[in-house]
């Protein structure tokens, strides 16, 4: 099988190849405009669109809804039973994916309805077949998973409609809306696996030290299942909230809670007992920075802080350190080789939560700072999933390790 029939033949090699190249790319675009603006001169994206629009789009619609695309369509069969989408599934979607990206690339120089069409109709196609994955297995718990992605999907028609200059536009709320519907996606997703995982190795751990491991006993990772529901609830109310533009007391009231509920729940899986794995580690590290960034988001919107800064560290925390925790452990998984992170993706690991760190302080320290630590982030950011392309991308090209 030649490398371009492999790419095609799973969900996770197609689409967390291409959110690693495109978010490394558009981030490195976005760190030239910041660094030339910082410098005082004038660079003009291809994009007829505000600058940060297209950067916000691009991360969340365009990075973002690849890597959970690839997941989803190696999880979801696993889920089900149902079988896993073929070739002629993935070449469509990704082709479809790809026309997002070239739509928003290339507006103001495509009919802007046209473009707003290719970027809205990637999720649409992938929920078709998420949708006949699932209904083998209805589950509620699965098909909240659906509900999101139609969730991100509306938001993104707020940001076309604005775009667009018509009736029911919100650009603001529509990226806010969606980076926080893929909160709640990590909020579900991660304390399912989080937990999971960590009990599973703790439990081999004990079987080879001799013992008779019990999930019902401290030493193994286990939920407080009113922990996991509050915080579920109040990620999906949240990301509604912002959707629908309700008012910042209701955004903050929902925000505070899920940061609290998310931190009492991470408190019960030991993380600390796999802090010499970083492949368990960083799930438990990506679970509590969305713990944190909701307090952050939560305070900015009673006034204290700031809310991009907030925003960003929720975005290149939580979602970017989860991103590359699932994407790395998937592709080493799924493609039969040791579940043990290769040490640039290890890396990568410390270096996103360092960028949200970073960019979080851009936005809250001395406005002589902004661009500075703007770049370094963006920089830092575009270095991690560098990183994972270099130890990983032969993965996801190649044949099986055990093949």
């Amino acid at each position: 099988m030649t490398a371009l029939k492999r790419l095609f033949s799973e969900g996770f090699r197609v689409f967390f190849l291409l959110a690693g190249l495109w978010t490394t790319v558009a981030m490195l675009v976005w760190g030239l405009w910041l660094a030339v603006h910082g410098l005082g001169g004038m660079m003009d994206l291809p994009a007829d669109l505000p600058p940060q629009w297209w950067h916000g789009h691009e991360m969340i619609f365009g990075f973002g809804t690849a890597a959970a695309a690839g997941f989803l369509l190696t999880a979801v069969p696993n889920w089900t039973g149902a079988p896993a989408a073929g070739p002629r599934f993935l070449i469509a979607a990704a082709a479809l994916w790809l026309a997002g990206r070239l739509g928003l690339w290339l507006w103001g120089t495509l009919p802007a309805p046209l473009a707003a069409m290719l970027a809205l109709s990637f999720l649409p196609f992938l929920a078709g077949r998420i949708w006949l994955m699932l209904r083998r297995a209805p589950k509620p718990a699965n098909l909240m998973v659906l509900t999101l992605i139609g969730l991100i999907w509306s938001a993104d028609l707020r940001v076309m409609l604005d775009a667009l200059g018509w009736a029911g536009g919100d650009a603001i709320a529509g990226l806010h809306g969606a980076l926080a519907t893929l909160i709640a996606l990590i909020v579900i997703v991660g304390g399912r696996i989080t937990p999971a995982f960590t009990r599973n190795a703790l439990a081999r751990r004990a079987m080879m030290a001799g013992a008779a491991p019990d999930l019902g006993k401290a030493g193994l990772s286990v939920s407080l299942a009113v922990a996991d529901k509050i915080a579920i609830g109040a990620a999906i109310a949240s990301a509604l909230a912002i959707t629908l533009g309700l008012p910042a007391a209701v955004i903050g009231g929902t925000e505070l809670t899920l940061g609290a509920a998310q931190l009492i729940r991470i408190s019960r899986w030991q993380g600390w007992a796999v802090r010499g794995e970083p492949i368990l580690a960083v799930l438990h590290g990506a679970m509590a920075l969305v713990g944190v960034g909701a307090l952050l988001q939560g305070l900015a919107a009673f006034g204290i802080g700031s809310q991009i800064g907030a925003m960003h560290f929720s975005a290149v925390g939580g979602i970017g350190t989860m991103v590359m925790a699932v994407m790395s452990r998937a592709t080493l998984g799924h493609t039969g080789r040791s579940l043990v992170a290769p040490f640039p993706v290890a890396l990568a690991y410390v270096l996103l939560p360092v960028a949200a760190l970073i960019r979080w302080a851009a936005a809250v320290g001395p406005l002589a700072l902004y661009y500075p630590g703007t770049i370094l982030a963006a920089t830092l950011w575009a270095l991690a999933f560098v990183l994972f392309l270099i130890a990983l991308a032969p993965a996801l090209l190649g044949p099986r390790a055990n093949s």
